[in-house]
């Protein structure tokens, strides 16, 4: 009975010491930015995030131009509906947005199929949102740029007026899209890219990309040094 009760006195002093230790802040490791293993997983499986010959996939609004070259009856230009489907002549509706241009022309290959021999068709967009990246932070002309060939993350920079004074060169955030509900998020250090004149690990952008360039240090706290009087600088002689 006395161990019971020596042991009811004892949890509670513990529990209370545990409550008033100081916890030390918890330091948050680069990997967090990190999409979790499924999403890697994911984007290891899809090549267009890493390779350089990404295709273009159709979105909402985008218009297009079908082509029947043996049967021009049903020749017709679609817009993409809000939803991602398209009204196509005497088949109905087909989903079109996430598929590239040859994967929807094989799905309309495929629909016409049951009311025509063998069709050729040729699909040509029209009217479509261009691959574009976005940069934002202490460069010198932050906002929204057209991807339109093979791009690094510092030729990003340049373009969109380079580093400013106020730059942190050394944690440039790159955000990319992995999957509908993910987007990864990784510091590159272009200072040290740029010191060591190796620029091996220059990350290709991929369309949607967004580059971040933070402040340093001194930027962040330059609002509240003190300002220099005047009178600091006077000549001794002039006091005289």
């Amino acid at each position: 009975m006395f161990g019971m009760l020596a042991f009811g006195l004892v949890l509670p002093a513990a529990a209370q010491q545990k409550a008033l230790a100081p916890s030390a802040p918890a330091a948050v490791p680069q990997d967090a930015l990190e999409p979790p293993p499924a999403a890697v997983a994911a984007a290891d499986a899809n090549p267009e995030l890493h390779k350089r010959g990404w295709r273009y996939k159709i979105n909402p609004s985008d218009t297009l131009e079908l082509t029947f070259n043996v049967t021009p009856e049903f020749n017709q230009t679609v817009i993409v509906q809000p939803d991602g489907f398209i009204t196509l002549k005497e088949v109905g509706d087909l989903q079109a947005a996430g598929k590239t241009l040859p994967e929807l022309r094989e799905a309309i290959k495929a629909a016409y199929g049951k009311i025509l021999h063998e069709p050729e068709i040729s699909v040509e967009p029209k009217d479509f949102e261009k691959p574009f990246f976005t940069v934002g932070g202490q460069v010198g002309k932050p906002g929204k740029y057209d991807l339109r060939s093979d791009t690094t993350l510092t030729e990003a920079i340049a373009v969109a007026g380079g580093f400013q004074d106020s730059s942190k060169h050394s944690q440039v955030l790159l955000f990319r899209r992995v999957s509908d509900h993910w987007t990864s998020a990784k510091i590159i250090d272009v200072k040290k890219m740029l010191n060591d004149h190796d620029l091996s690990e220059d990350p290709q952008l991929m369309p949607g990309d967004m580059l971040f360039v933070p402040k340093n240090f001194l930027s962040k706290i330059k609002p509240f040094l003190p300002t220099t009087s005047a009178g600091v600088f006077a000549s001794p002689a002039g006091m005289l």
